[in-house]
């Protein structure tokens, strides 16, 4: 069995960053997909309302360097998340990511870090695999 995920997206609200008890970091990034598609001669556009769960340290940088408009990479897997509310059973997809790429906010923009107009220029990509 396989399931991974990549999406790229602009973020639709700010992240929201959590501690665990045990202190670590967890952060909650919504993303709006758009995918463009033809039918018949009609072009159409369809949006994908995505929430992403990101932990450790790359949970950090989101939440430090990411804003609501942003545009992101996020490459992961899916998980299915199930609860009743008011007797009825709900249930939605979310991704649990595992790299979490920031993306320049100019399109057509060339790939590599960018051209550095804040102090605080972010990282191009975190993982917790590095000793970063």
């Amino acid at each position: 069995m396989f399931n991974r995920v990549i999406l790229i997206g602009n973020l639709t609200k700010d992240p929201e960053v959590r501690y665990t008890p045990s202190g670590n970091a967890v952060t909650t990034i919504s993303i709006a997909v758009n995918s463009r598609y033809k039918q018949g001669d009609e072009s159409k556009e369809e949006v994908l309302f995505i929430d992403a769960s990101v932990f450790g340290k790359q949970a950090e940088a989101c939440g430090q360097y990411l804003s609501k408009g942003r545009p992101v990479l996020i490459e992961g897997r899916l998980r299915e998340r199930r609860w009743e509310y008011e007797g009825q059973k709900k249930s939605k997809m979310e991704v649990l990511a595992n790299t979490v790429r920031f993306l320049s906010k100019k399109e057509g923009a060339a790939a590599g870090p960018s051209g550095g107009h804040t102090d605080m220029t972010p990282p191009d990509e975190i993982t917790d695999l590095e000793p970063f």
